[in-house]
């Protein structure tokens, strides 16, 4: 009916799609070629919702002070410095205290033992747990009312419905518009693949 299709398209104009990312590493060359062997390139298996970003055959191992977490897939294309992304539950079975960043703000941060095989790499920084927040594109910012860097509420529409507050907001041409939330967040608001989110008004 013509009422049904007004109203998902209310729905889609006032709500953002929501995705869980789980732990993963982004690899500058040099740690690459350290742990895969000179000129190695890596294996796209599956584009990701960003433009450009990919998930990758190429599996590693996270060690700890407590313990490792194997199989933790890497996210290409290749960066200038490598990063590490874990829930908070992660780090606690590493062993480690990772601050709370937005994906790129590694100054000051631990680092963490990768292994692959019988290399390892260990780099001084570069261990975080990810910031929640939103890709925008310029177009939907405007429509939206909001801006890059700002701080935004975000209620989800969820099996256990949350409102989570300090969801950091990116616009940028090269972005698609969705909502990145980590594993521990996913679990505490019943997220299942498909469901949306609202930007809530301030005050």
């Amino acid at each position: 009916m013509q009422i049904d299709r007004l109203a998902e398209e209310i729905v889609a104009r006032m709500t953002i799609e929501i995705e869980a990312s789980g732990r993963h590493v982004h690899l500058s060359r040099g740690d690459l070629e350290t742990l895969f062997g000179r000129g190695y390139q890596l294996n796209r298996v599956k584009d990701l919702s960003q433009p450009g970003q990919f998930a990758c055959a190429e599996r590693v191992t996270l060690a700890g002070p407590k313990g490792e977490l194997k199989n933790v897939v890497i996210l290409g294309p290749e960066r200038g410095e490598s990063q590490v992304e874990v829930s908070l539950t992660d780090a606690v079975a590493l062993g480690v205290t990772p601050p709370v960043r937005i994906s790129g703000s590694i100054e000051g941060t631990p680092g963490i033992a990768i292994r692959h095989g019988d290399r390892e790499i260990r780099p001084t920084k570069g261990l975080i747990v990810a910031k929640r927040h939103i890709h925008i594109t310029p177009e939907d910012a405007r429509r939206l009312g909001v801006a890059d860097k700002q701080d935004v509420r975000l209620r989800t529409f969820t099996g256990r419905p949350l409102i989570f507050e300090e969801v950091e907001v990116r616009v940028s041409e090269k972005f698609s518009t969705v909502v990145h939330i980590d594993y521990d967040e996913a679990n505490a608001c019943g997220f299942k693949k498909g469901d949306r989110g609202m930007i809530l008004p301030e005050g």
